[in-house]
């Protein structure tokens, strides 16, 4: 059976589904869903870029603030610890940059929580040494260092929900065809706005990540003393329930081509949808992750030295005109295109209050120190 057969028989045998639900089938059924099957889906033969795909600067600046915040945790043993590694590349590209570092390196661990068994065979062809694979961060012992996400929230199975008369969510049913049903909003729907004092005036179309409320939290049940670095689209809750954005966020990718039809490619397109910023800082805060400040990605590579690091790097190489037009031009998509849309949060916890390199063009964002 198809994915897409396998759903239609769950709604037959047990009645609409949550979107949030379908979404979860989409993405992560066993073997069939997005990211759990073994087809291509990053890169040029996929369905879409990373940062970490476009230049190795980008996992280098990564290492240069980690290294930073080793130095603040008093060069101590460390650990990193990224969840959805995709390839493997920018945990390579990090690793790479921190060999310069033998005393920090000699004291690495990496750690990679991969729910993903395709993707976690692809890295272990790729990743050779200083790192090890978990199921859950529950089974990392003493996480003293930093906590990595790039474009891992975005793919959080969501709600959707509908201002009507009243808030209500959105449910898929089935016949001859996929359709879309309104049922009343269950109270931790409701409750999400309210933390935010978020009015949704009628008709207003949006999205509810209730999973990365519950990923913040156990990130800092788990983090002992560090950081965490959260990279990905997104914006302040503010941003995110305007009036451009009535329809959500919702986007889909296949073969690089954007659609905003969750219903079709069912288990061959990424699903995605912004991250709300506020969300993760209000409830890391609560449980007891400090916010460190948040920039675009932009910002903070350029904060950390990318100009000057890609300059060298080519500099120093033996690379022809061409292919320093070519790094040039990777370059840019990483700073103006791709930066410019994904933000960086920084958390911390347990750690002196030392400003961050990465964070010192830190602009307004409408995320506050709760």
């Amino acid at each position: 059976m198809s994915l897409s057969e396998i759903i239609i028989e769950r709604i037959k045998k047990e009645g609409p589904l949550s979107f949030r639900d379908f979404m979860e089938m989409a993405l992560y059924y066993p073997k069939l869903g997005y990211y759990n099957s073994v087809q291509n889906k990053i890169g040029a033969n996929g369905d879409f870029y990373t940062s970490a795909n476009l230049s190795a600067s980008f996992g280098a600046m990564i290492g240069r603030q980690i290294e930073e915040m080793w130095q603040i945790l008093d060069k101590k043993p460390f650990k990193i610890v990224e969840y959805g590694a995709g390839t493997g590349l920018l945990c390579h590209d990090i690793l790479d940059y921190l060999k310069n570092n033998s005393l920090l390196y000699d004291k690495l661990h990496y750690c990679i929580i991969e729910k993903s068994v395709a993707m976690q065979e692809i890295e272990k062809k790729y990743l050779l040494e200083k790192v090890s694979w978990y199921a859950s961060i529950q089974d990392i012992p003493e996480i003293n260092g930093c906590i990595l996400s790039n474009e891992l929230v975005d793919n959080f199975s969501v709600h959707q929900v509908v201002m009507e008369n009243q808030l209500k969510e959105v449910y898929v049913d089935y016949n001859k065809g996929f359709k879309e049903i309104l049922v009343p909003a269950k109270k931790a729907l409701i409750a999400y706005f309210q933390a935010f004092d978020i009015k949704l005036p009628k008709g207003f179309r949006t999205e509810v990540n209730l999973d990365a409320i519950s990923w913040i939290k156990e990130v800092s049940r788990f983090l002992k003393k560090g950081y965490v670095i959260t990279i990905d689209y997104g914006a302040s809750a503010s941003e995110l329930y305007t009036d451009r954005r009535s329809c959500g966020t919702l986007l889909c990718y296949n073969k690089h081509q954007k659609n905003d039809n969750p219903y079709q490619y069912i288990g061959s397109q990424d699903i995605t949808t912004h991250t709300n910023f506020t969300a993760l800082s209000q409830w890391g805060f609560a449980c007891g992750l400090d916010y460190c400040g948040m920039t675009d990605q932009t910002n903070f590579l350029t904060a950390l030295g990318i100009k000057e690091y890609h300059n060298t790097t080519l500099t120093n190489t033996n690379n022809n005109s061409q292919t320093k037009i070519h790094e040039s031009y990777i370059n840019y998509g990483l700073l103006m295109s791709l930066g410019l849309k994904f933000k960086v949060l920084v958390q911390q916890k347990g750690a002196p209050k030392f400003p961050l390199s990465g964070l010192r063009f830190a602009n307004s964002s409408g995320i506050h120190r709760y």
